[in-house]
C-alpha cells in the first residue's frame, strides 16, 4: 500500500524561504542531490524525478535569518525508497563533511540535518509497515540510536550516491505550534487527519490512511511561542 498517493491525504510539497538562493541551490543539489525543474531569479521547483516537485525555494525582498523559539517548521522529511538509498547517502554526506544526526523510530531510520539557513531536514526510509507495532489506534515510535554499522551493509559500492532516487517523495512534515490543543483541532476536525500518536502534551503526531505520521505538531519551542516574520 502507498501512503502518498491518492486517496490518502498527505504533503506533497514543501516551500521554503532562503536567504542566498545560490547558496541554498548548491546544497540542494550536491549535497541532497535534486535537480532543478524550474527556476526564476527568486525561486526554483526542486525535482527528483524529473517531472514533479516535492520542494520549492523562495529569496524573498528583504528576507532576514531564520528567527528562533517560534512557530513554524521543525523539519521536512524526505523519505527514500529502500534501505540501500539510505546507506548510500550517509557515505555521501560523510564523505561532503555534513554535521548529521540519526535516529532509529522503529517504524523508521532516519537522518537529520540543517540547510544552510538553518531549515531541518530529514532524510529516512521506513521499515515494512507489517513491523510497525499498533496499540489500538497508536502506533509505537520511539528514539533510539541508529544502528550505521547495520545498515552500512546495505550500501552499494557500485553504485554510489549521486541523485535523489526518482521514486523519493515528501514523507511528512513537523511544525513548531503555539497551542497544541488548537492546532489538533485544525488538523483533526478541519482537514480530517487522525491522531496516530500522543507524546505527551508536548507532541502530537497524525496520519491518514494508518500512515505512521503526515504531520507532527510540538511546542518544543514554547507554548504561546510568537510567529516569525514573515521575511524570515
Amino acid at each position: 500500500m502507498s501512503f502518498h498517493s491518492k486517496p490518502i491525504t498527505f504533503v506533497s510539497h514543501v516551500q521554503i524561504k532562503v536567504q542566498d538562493m545560490e547558496r541554498s541551490l548548491k546544497f540542494y543539489e550536491e549535497i541532497i542531490g535534486f535537480d532543478i525543474l524550474e527556476r526564476t531569479e527568486r525561486t526554483a521547483k526542486l525535482t527528483a524525478d524529473g517531472k514533479t516537485s516535492i520542494l520549492s525555494l523562495e529569496q524573498p525582498e528583504g528576507v532576514i535569518p531564520k528567527q528562533a523559539r517560534t512557530t513554524g517548521l521543525y523539519h521536512f522529511a524526505i523519505l527514500l525508497p529502500e534501505k540501500k538509498d539510505l546507506a548510500n547517502i550517509v557515505v555521501h554526506l560523510v564523505e561532503k563533511g555534513i554535521r548529521l544526526g540519526a535516529s532509529d523510530h522503529h517504524v523508521s531510520e532516519a537522518l537529520y540535518l540543517d540547510d544552510p539557513d538553518g531549515n531541518g531536514i530529514e532524510i529516512y526510509v521506513d521499515r515494512d509497515p507489517s513491523e510497525w507495532l499498533w496499540r489500538g489506534d497508536q502506533v509505537a515510535m520511539v528514539t533510539e540510536p541508529l544502528n550505521f554499522e547495520q545498515l552500512l551493509t546495505y550500501r552499494t559500492p557500485e553504485q554510489p550516491w549521486s541523485r535523489l532516487p526518482a521514486k523519493t517523495v515528501m514523507g511528512h512534515i513537523h511544525l513548531h505550534v503555539s497551542d497544541l490543543m488548537k492546532s489538533e483541532e485544525f488538523y483533526v476536525k478541519g482537514l480530517g487527519f487522525e491522531i496516530v500518536l500522543r507524546f505527551g502534551g508536548q507532541a502530537l503526531f497524525m496520519s491518514t490512511g494508518k500512515y505512521h505520521h503526515h504531520i507532527a505538531l510540538n511546542t518544543w519551542n514554547g507554548v504561546g511561542a510568537p510567529q516569525p516574520h514573515e521575511n524570515s
